[in-house]
């Protein structure tokens, strides 16, 4: 996914580098038209066909034209006082003087882009300094505009919301990557602050999804590829379905044109072949809904095109099989009626099991209510109805746009603008406890699940997850000190591991203990973006001093195999943070010790630096086995780790992985899942070996197979104790036939000699037919 520019603007834009020399200050987009430019056509060219937003219309090719701002005027008039409507005009005018002469790929003066994105924030009905930042949302980033001057000219709060949109070409990144990650999370960062930012930002990608067939086709998918993945769920989010649904169709569109033509074509004719039956349907629903005293608006909705892909993708099934394409919305005028609606509209057809949901009483994250029910409606085909109020219905479409008031007070905020505000101020805590953007944005993409589960805590309040989060995250939800010092947890009154996924109506309760601290392995199953990020920030900063040491290890370890000395000098030094963005070299070994960074890549950066080989010369993979192995003891804390799945003990063939900020993840030599781990990523495994100076127990498991008999299981309890080896875990599986029975204990002990001496005792306890060693 790369976050790039999506205006299909002037390639290169030789004509706009500087900005223009005392232009008019009154210029006019009509003026601009048929201003002096390379690229600017001799005759005026015809108007341009506007994207239909419908999910069935292809986008067409668009020609030049001329911008014109009447329209927007006319809008604005609607709702905005003489005042502001003057200093949106202001902003106009300037923003029409910055891009005199600039244009579109399509041919159209460029000022034609800024009064779309400004029409669609007036549908939404924004205030005066949201549409004036919409009109000079890339003076900054185009036409080197300063930040000082929009304040100065327009006032800091317009000047703030153009910087929250510009991106920051200007700075040099490592990567395209890192570049693409630091502009998003300087635009989620804005937005956490003044949610008019993503506003203006949906606006602005919805025109150019909109006016995006003049571009390559390798251009259209990256960019619908980015939509689809950041601004469709952030769409989604803020309860924004218009545009949600737009987008979605339009990013399905670009990427896969013949699907989607293909599919349109088929919806076109299914259209006529069951008009039929959405005409009795609807008169049906209206009669009854008439007969029961119940005033409704119904009308037939069809779902989106990409709707339909999405259901034929995940079920396999044929378009033919799909039957619910067509669904129908009851809009009634009070939360009562919702309900006997509900009732009235399951006399007249059946419901289909399990498909009812009331997300009236449990409203989405995003602010949407309504009752969903799916009924079996004439010749058997389900058909889907939602219920909802005609002030359920705007939150529905609108999302936290809808009856659009900016409050500088929380207070103020409507409660569905609490909610994206509580969200949104999230963002910022997540920002804290982040290392880098990269991470920023993986832990925010994570937060962006459309599908929830409502479970409650104690005291009957409701917290809304992502289908398939854990008490985990339930617990860093509530506050992150709670998630720190979780021990335990009940659900449903009942004793529960941390792995458990929850389920819609569970209750959870968290125990806690002040001297409890997270565990690397939560990272592998939580799924909400604040508990990941807030591990991630505890094992960075508490673990810091074993990082550091596994770093500095490493890193000498990798220098040695290319025959560098690890003391590095001053002037090297300095080199290296530079160009790596270390604060200090603790950071990095810190960032070595946790796998964030690759010690034979920064080896061989260093290295490039001295004179050598060039650091970005290809890495041998197998190398590891030629360095020293790193010495493990065990009680390094938790920046090393035994694998659960092999549980590796002194004596065993062992080899490292390095993780993420995860640290060091020992396993067997013959671990399979190491195995498997390996080929995907063989850079990340290391040789190491285990120390001399070995002063802890270490956990292993083994399985036996006895005999169904009384005392059997003391006897075993009893001989594993002489053999000086203390049990943690106890487990038995029963046979069908109750003779036989499976026994699986953890046991401590010293290494592997250890471990052969109590397999040996153990096996000869009668009853006992078989024991082994339990591998994964």
């Amino acid at each position: 996914m790369n976050l790039i520019p999506a205006d299909p603007r002037l390639s290169g834009k030789p004509a706009r580098a500087k900005r223009p020399a005392q232009a008019p200050a009154k210029a006019t987009s009509e003026s601009n038209a048929g201003d002096a430019s390379p690229t600017v056509p001799s005759a005026p060219p015809p108007a341009a066909p506007v994207i239909s937003s419908s999910p069935l219309a292809t986008p067409p090719a668009l020609t030049a034209g001329v911008a014109s701002v009447s329209h927007l005027t006319e809008k604005l008039a609607d709702y905005m006082t003489a005042a502001d409507l003057k200093k949106v005009k202001e902003a106009y005018r300037f923003s029409d003087e910055m891009h005199l002469g600039q244009l579109r790929k399509s041919g159209e003066p460029y000022i034609s882009h800024p009064i779309a994105v400004a029409e669609i924030c007036a549908d939404w009905k924004l205030d005066a300094q949201a549409i004036m930042a919409a009109l000079l949302h890339d003076v900054m980033e185009d036409q080197d505009v300063k930040k000082d001057e929009l304040i100065e000219r327009f006032g800091a709060p317009v000047a703030n919301l153009v910087d929250g949109l510009s991106k920051l070409e200007k700075i040099e990144f490592q990567s395209q990557i890192e570049a693409q990650a630091e502009n998003f999370r300087k635009m989620l960062l804005a937005m956490a602050s003044d949610v008019r930012v993503i506003l203006i930002k949906l606006a602005d990608r919805l025109h150019n999804m909109r006016t995006m067939e003049v571009m390559k086709p390798a251009a259209k998918a990256r960019i619908s590829k980015e939509t689809m993945e950041v601004y469709v769920p952030i769409a989604h989010r803020l309860g924004l379905n218009n545009i949600y649904r737009e987008l979605q169709d339009l990013s399905f569109a670009h990427l896969f044109p013949l699907r989607y033509r293909t599919l349109a074509k088929a919806v076109k004719a299914a259209r006529g072949n069951r008009r039929e039956v959405v005409t009795k349907i609807l008169e049906s629903v209206k009669g009854t809904l008439s007969a029961a005293a119940i005033p409704a608006e119904v009308y037939g909705r069809e779902k989106t095109l990409y709707g339909i892909y999405k259901k034929m993708r995940s079920k396999h099934l044929s378009f033919s099989q799909v039957l619910d394409v067509y669904g129908f919305r009851v809009v009634v005028d009070s939360f009562e009626h919702c309900y006997v609606a509900l009732g009235t509209l399951h006399s007249l057809y059946k419901p289909m099991p399990g498909r009812f949901k009331d997300y009236i009483a449990i409203r989405k994250l995003n602010g949407y209510q309504s009752l969903h029910t799916t009924l079996i409606g004439p010749y058997g085909t389900p058909v889907e109805f939602q219920i909802r109020t005609q002030e359920m219905h705007r939150t529905a479409e609108s999302g936290v746009a809808a009856h659009w008031l900016y409050k500088d007070g929380e207070a103020n905020l409507s409660d569905l603008q609490q909610r994206t505000h509580a969200w949104l101020q999230s963002l910022l805590d997540i920002q804290q406890q982040t290392g880098d953007s990269a991470e920023f944005l993986e832990h925010v993409k994570v937060d962006l699940f459309p599908d929830s589960v409502y479970v409650f805590t104690p005291k009957s309040k409701i917290i809304a997850l992502p289908r398939g989060a854990t008490p985990i995250d339930f617990a860093y939800a509530i506050h992150t000190g709670i998630g720190d010092h979780t021990v335990s947890v009940t659900i449903n009154n009942e004793p529960a591991s941390v792995r458990t996924e929850l389920r819609n109506g569970d209750i959870v309760e968290i125990v806690t203990d002040a001297n409890s601290r997270p565990s690397p392995s939560w990272l592998s199953f939580v799924r909400t973006g604040k508990a990941r990020s807030a591990i991630r920030h505890h094992l960075r900063t508490i673990n810091l001093p074993e990082s550091i040491a596994l770093g500095r290890q490493l890193l000498a370890q990798s220098l040695s195999s290319l025959g560098i000395s690890p003391e590095l000098e001053e002037p090297l030094t300095e080199r290296l943070l530079k160009e790596s963005s270390a604060k200090s070299l603790d950071e990095l070994y810190a960032d070595i010790g946790v796998g964030k960074r690759m010690a034979a890549l920064v080896a061989r950066h260093i290295f490039g630096l001295r004179g050598g080989e060039s650091a970005s010369a290809p890495v041998d993979h197998n190398s590891a086995a030629e360095l020293d192995p790193v010495t493990i003891c065990g009680s390094e804390g938790v920046s090393v780790q035994l694998a659960p799945c092999c549980l590796p003990i002194p004596g065993d063939a062992i080899i490292g992985q390095l993780r993420r900020d995860q640290g060091l993840l020992v396993h067997t030599s013959d671990c399979t899942q190491a195995k498997r781990q390996k080929a995907k990523e063989p850079d990340r495994w290391i040789a190491v070996k285990w120390g001399t100076e070995l002063n802890r127990r270490f956990d292993s498991r083994i399985k036996l197979l006895i005999n169904n008999e009384k005392g059997i299981l003391a006897r075993v309890a009893a001989e594993i104790g002489e053999s000086d080896a203390n049990i943690t875990y106890v487990g038995m599986d029963e046979d069908k036939d109750n003779v036989l029975h499976q026994l699986r204990f953890t046991v401590q002990v010293k290494d592997r000699v250890h471990l052969a001496g109590l397999l040996r005792n153990v096996r000869h306890v009668a009853g006992v037919n078989r024991i082994l060693r339990e591998r994964n």
